[in-house]
């Protein structure tokens, strides 16, 4: 409602500057007042006068909000000591601020140390990823595949890609590497429990040629 007040006001200013500042003669009134009724349509049309006005909030980062769970489960699957800990605790902080590209400078100071650390490149990739508002860039894409291809047997590495190529609508390569991780993971693990239930999901939706992400 306020929007509307100040647009009809706005007019009727400008149409009284015009009588008394500009001198229109009586003829050309007429014109003037439909020609600021055409303005009062347009601004309806694209407008929203109806909504109320709020300031605009600009966040330090990009980056979306941190996934805490999603730390847990790499910190359950990958690390927990040694040398790469002290720099993916180091990033989650960081990320928790929002401060996603800092997050992944971090990382990439201890890869200049620690170049063959699987944990150091899983983590790359997630915080490229969190950088990235969930797309899979080439940079993250290479992260994750430097992760596998130094620990193609741990199930981090596999977990962490797949989920991210899922999240992207990537569902037959989510598929491709969740499949034997469930299948060789132990009797009863949540870890288990949870690939296969988004096994199946995908399945659905790749029956039913639906392009959603688990």
């Amino acid at each position: 409602m306020t929007g509307w007040v100040i647009a009809f006001g706005l007019a009727a200013l400008a149409f009284v500057a015009l009588l008394l500042i500009g001198r229109i003669p009586r003829s050309a009134r007429e014109i003037t007042a439909a020609a600021l009724l055409l303005g009062l349509a347009g601004y309806a049309w694209q407008g929203h006068p109806g909504q109320a006005g709020a300031p605009r909030q600009v966040a330090d980062d990009k980056g979306g909000k941190f996934d805490e769970k999603l730390a847990e489960q790499r910190r359950g699957l990958a690390e927990r000591y040694g040398p790469a800990a002290q720099w993916l605790i180091l990033s989650d902080g960081l990320a928790r601020r929002g401060k996603t590209k800092e997050a992944a400078n971090v990382l990439l100071s201890g890869l200049r140390d620690s170049p063959d650390d699987a944990n150091l490149w899983l983590g790359m990739g997630n915080a490229l990823i969190a950088h990235g508002d969930g797309v899979i860039s080439p940079g993250a894409e290479f992260a994750y595949r430097r992760a596998l291809a130094i620990d193609p047997a741990g199930p981090a590495p596999r977990y962490f890609y797949g989920l991210a190529l899922a999240r992207a609508g990537q569902l037959q390569a989510a598929r491709d590497l969740w499949a034997p991780l469930a299948a060789s993971a132990p009797a009863g693990s949540q870890v288990k429990a949870e690939l296969e239930a988004n096994i199946a999901r995908i399945d659905a939706m790749l029956a039913a040629g639906n392009p959603a992400t688990p």
